[in-house]
């Protein structure tokens, strides 16, 4: 029997056209789509404090701009730190027990945070520590997609993890499109609390601004029990030592360093972008209203993940990332003649760029991934996923407390986003370099 009755399966080869044909795609699909569901809340969960913090000044919550861009950081920074070991306990412990948890862990910000900002005068210490609950959704990124490498043949791990990426990054657009409007009204009755009065200026509206964590309560519990009994964990065991030689793999480095520029770009615009709408074009009477536009950078970018990853599959993935690295390098360049606008007109041209930037992004972040497991083995492509995934995640963190910094030090965000640039140029020659030029050492 290949399924054993514990929910674990006794062998697995999915280089064998038979076994896949006969049992392997069936599983291997089967598991794809729970944990790409699971993986889609959890985005949405880590994200959901950079909508959140748009509205908190309105309804009463007396924080400072900083303190804004610290509660939509430090969701980010925990998730990021929590891939570091998310990324070897599949081998450790198995698929299914590893998913379930993990997606039960987002209940914490799904009911927390619904509570807390129904109360103006929460501490800010509270509203950090669930802002750092938030980051369990980051953290399950680097399991999820290590357990993907492992189910599928090296021929159709571009396609997987680009479909499981793309669809779970699209959480990110969806909190941010749900947002706005499931605070409009009131969905859970006297279960969900009251309404609370925004205000800006003379306008004023009621908001349930709760509702944009409880939403995701019941999801994340459906996804919670398919996991508990929809999973199987895969005949592949390994320590945590064996799993850390890619510590002492050049290869494993360099793929990190281009999975920031991708991902790191990706999450950390993701938590900025509704701030930097608001900061850069919120004073002018005919401001845009950040939540109105926010989603579509996510949207683009997740909506590009699984098409790089099969075009990936098909062309290599180095030629694919090196086209995601000059778009970004060029659109972050471009996007520093409109951050001093004198109108709201020139807001169209801003958003445009903004939104090279993330389909660059969501290229990258596809076209990387399908390099990895070309460039290593399958006992170590795993770990690398999760480790790259990791430190590719921290961008969630270092990009909105950047845009802070040079907010705060020349009141505009053109330092952030020139620094963005020379780090982008300078992955461009490590990939040129060692994946994409002529007698490259691992052409991929």
């Amino acid at each position: 029997m290949a399924e054993q009755a514990v929910g674990a399966l006794a062998r697995w080869e999915p280089e064998n056209a038979q076994f896949w044909s006969d049992i392997g795609a069936r599983i291997a699909n089967r598991t794809l789509w729970i944990t790409t569901g699971a993986l889609t809340l959890s985005f949405a969960t880590w994200f959901m404090w950079s909508v959140i913090v748009v509205r908190l000044q309105g309804i009463g919550f007396q924080l400072s701009d900083s303190q804004l861009f610290l509660l939509t950081a430090l969701p980010g920074l925990v998730g990021a730190t929590l891939r570091i070991p998310y990324s070897f306990v599949i081998q450790m412990f198995g698929t299914k027990p590893v998913v379930t948890f993990a997606t039960a862990t987002l209940l914490i910000p799904s009911i927390g945070v619904g509570i807390v900002v129904q109360n103006p005068e929460t501490p800010f210490w509270v509203l950090l520590l669930l802002a750092a609950g938030a980051g369990f959704g980051g953290g399950n990124f680097s399991a999820f997609m290590s357990s993907t490498s492992y189910f599928y043949p090296k021929a159709r791990q571009g396609t997987a993890l680009g479909i499981q990426a793309g669809i779970g990054n699209f959480g990110v657009s969806l909190v941010q499109f749900l947002t706005p409007v499931v605070i409009t009204a009131s969905l859970f009755g006297a279960i969900g609390g009251g309404a609370l009065t925004w205000s800006k200026g003379a306008v004023s509206k009621q908001l349930y601004l709760q509702n944009a964590a409880f939403i995701w309560v019941l999801p994340v519990l459906f996804f919670t029990i398919a996991a508990l009994l929809g999973l199987k964990s895969l005949p592949i065991k390994g320590t945590f030592g064996q799993q850390s030689v890619i510590f002492r793999r050049k290869h494993n480095w360099i793929m990190t360093s281009l999975y920031v520029m991708t991902f790191g770009t990706f999450s950390g615009f993701s938590a900025s972008f509704a701030l930097l709408i608001k900061q850069i074009y919120g004073n002018f009477p005919d401001a845009p209203d950040p939540l109105k536009y926010a989603f579509l950078g996510a949207l683009i970018g997740s909506a590009t993940r699984p098409l790089a990853g099969w075009i990936s599959d098909k062309l290599g993935g180095a030629m694919v990332t090196m086209v995601s690295g000059l778009g970004l390098l060029a659109a972050s360049v471009a996007v520093t003649w409109y951050t001093a606008p004198t109108s709201a007109a020139s807001f169209p041209i801003f958003l445009g760029l903004i939104l090279v930037i993330f389909f660059s992004a969501g290229v990258g972040n596809g076209s990387t991934f399908r390099m990895i497991p070309i460039i290593f083995p399958p006992k170590e492509a795993g770990p690398v996923l999760g480790w790259t995934a990791a430190v590719g995640a921290y961008g969630a963190f270092i990009i909105p407390m950047v845009f802070s910094w040079s907010f705060r030090s020349f009141a505009s965000p053109n330092a952030a986003f020139l620094c963005f640039a020379a780090f982008y140029a300078a992955n461009l020659i490590l990939c040129w370099w060692f994946y994409y030029r002529r007698n490259a050492e691992i052409p991929c």
